[in-house]
């Protein structure tokens, strides 16, 4: 019998899985107050490198100054913590 088939199979691969580029709210700080934080400005400082399905902004870290972040997924403490601060979040 062919080794293939004699090796157990181990694991699932979603075919449908997303890949988002994640940013923690502690690295927006490099932004000036009220400056609108898109997916570009956030290749330009070098905070996202090749994004595949899209940007996801976590909640790690705090934010002390208003943005304006648009990205395609944030997490309930980014939300909560952004809108505390007086920024906005956009869902692209």
């Amino acid at each position: 019998m062919p080794l293939h088939r004699r090796l157990p199979k181990r694991g699932f691969t979603s075919l449908n899985k997303k890949v988002y580029t994640l940013v923690n709210l502690k690295d927006l700080e490099i932004f000036e107050a009220g400056a609108l934080v898109s997916i570009e400005e956030l290749s330009k400082a070098g905070l996202v490198g090749r994004v595949i399905d899209g940007v996801k902004i976590l909640g790690n870290g705090d934010l002390s100054k208003a943005l304006t972040i648009q990205a395609h997924k944030f997490s309930k403490s980014a939300v909560e913590k952004i809108e505390g601060a007086g920024g906005k979040a956009e869902v692209i």
